[in-house]
């Protein structure tokens, strides 16, 4: 199995906050998307992947989020076998994510399936 690496709420905060270079994508379902998302995230939901996986740039963290990390890290495995790098699971999700008291933000359009 391929290590994948994590980040944690505060950590992903922190790159934030330096300007990190920073793909931050929301593999959730259409559904939970609609309900809200961390800001600037771009959506993808996870059966859509092995169509159009992200394209992170050279200099770019890959950030994949879902609900609780689970799906997200099953999303990492699979992009690590492709030979996608510097990927990181947000570590709980959504969940860690508004627990810790941050916001999600609604999408301007529906997020739609296909």
């Amino acid at each position: 199995m391929y290590n994948i690496m994590e980040v944690d709420v505060p950590t992903l905060i922190q790159w934030l906050k330096q300007d990190e270079t920073i793909l931050l994508v929301d593999v959730r379902s259409p559904a939970e998307m609609n309900q809200g998302m961390i800001e600037n995230a771009e959506p993808l939901p996870m059966h859509l992947v092995p169509l159009r996986p992200p394209e992170p740039k050279p200099d770019e963290k890959l950030v994949i989020y879902c609900r609780s990390g689970a799906r997200s890290a099953q999303v990492c495995a699979f992009l690590a076998q492709r030979g996608v790098t510097n990927i990181y699971n947000l570590r709980g999700g959504v969940i860690a994510w508004q627990s810790a008291g941050l916001p999600l933000v609604r999408p301007e359009h529906d997020v739609m399936v296909g």
